[in-house]
């Protein structure tokens, strides 16, 4: 078995448990800035931390970091961060398991932003899956209970937010596997280390001042919650640097791809943890979706 398979897999784990934390703080203490604030401020010192150590017990230095990889650096920090804050805001619209396949339509838009961005592109059969992944997202995009045309219900709060939230972390992901590959020769664990470490450095430091500018007391909030907010830094830090692995050992769409067992974890969290109820066409799309991403596995 290829390495990046169960090291995406372990992502998949962690990335649950870190939405599922961010879902309750979001709901209960803080707003969707400060539970995104959260994951990079808690997560920075480890990653930092365990990098150094690395460092100094190995005797190694860092590679040079060109030009090139702060853009993809910058580029994906930024994106990562407005996409997290769409999805702790999509979870105060919709439920967990919902909201995270709104996210999880990553993977059809991470083949269409890597074409784009490096070049790597789809064959027919892929383009046939993100034309399925589209009407799962038809499904996926009417509110329970709701009027109106579907158009009407695509273009609602709760389906934007999924959806910006889809194109964000599609960019994110393209642009972190560009930026590890500007790393050379270093073997892919450093590669990964690395560029995470840059990354979200970057985030925390803008992040922190945003919120010392436009919002003080969330700081505050973010401080009171560390209790939690500490297993958001530590679950973010694990399943960050899987993702940031995976991406330097794998195409990004195959990684985005098999991620997709999340949504499988997510459904689990949803009915056992949070109690919500799954209706009969969410569980359609979901379905759907699935369907689509296998055909894009095989297809890539």
């Amino acid at each position: 078995m290829s390495l990046w398979i169960p090291v995406t897999l372990a992502a998949a784990a962690f990335q649950t448990l870190r939405f599922m934390l961010q879902k309750s703080l979001s709901t209960t203490q803080l707003s969707a800035t400060g539970a995104t604030f959260a994951r990079f401020a808690y997560s920075a010192p480890l990653v930092l931390g365990l990098l150094t150590l690395y460092l100094v017990m190995s005797g190694r230095d860092l590679p040079a970091l060109p030009a090139a990889f702060w853009f993809f650096a910058v580029a994906g920090g930024l994106a990562q961060i407005l996409a997290t804050m769409c999805v702790v805001a999509l979870f105060k619209q919709r439920n967990f398991a919902v909201g995270i396949t709104f996210k999880k339509t990553e993977v059809i838009q991470t083949a269409l932003v890597g074409l784009l961005v490096l070049g790597e592109g789809v064959s027919a059969g892929g383009f046939v899956a993100i034309l399925i992944g589209l009407l799962a997202v038809g499904l996926l995009s009417r509110t329970p209970g709701a009027d109106g045309s579907w158009l009407k219900q695509l273009t609602n709060r709760a389906s934007m937010l999924g959806l910006g939230s889809g194109v964000l972390f599609a960019i994110s992901a393209v642009t972190y596997r560009g930026a590890s590959l500007q790393l050379g020769e270093t073997e892919p664990a450093l590669r990964a280390a690395i560029t995470l470490a840059a990354v979200v450095t970057i985030q925390t430091v803008v992040m922190a001042v945003w919120l010392v500018l436009r919002d003080r007391d969330e700081l505050k909030a973010v401080w009171s919650t560390r209790r939690v907010a500490l297993w958001v830094g530590i679950f973010s830090m694990a399943g960050s640097f899987c993702w940031f692995l995976a991406f330097t050992l794998q195409n990004a769409a195959y990684v985005k791809a098999l991620g997709q067992v999340e949504l499988v974890l997510s459904l689990l969290a949803s009915t056992l943890f949070f109690k919500e109820t799954i209706t009969g066409r969410e569980i359609a799309g979901m379905a759907l979706l699935g369907v689509s991403i296998v055909l894009l596995v095989l297809a890539i």
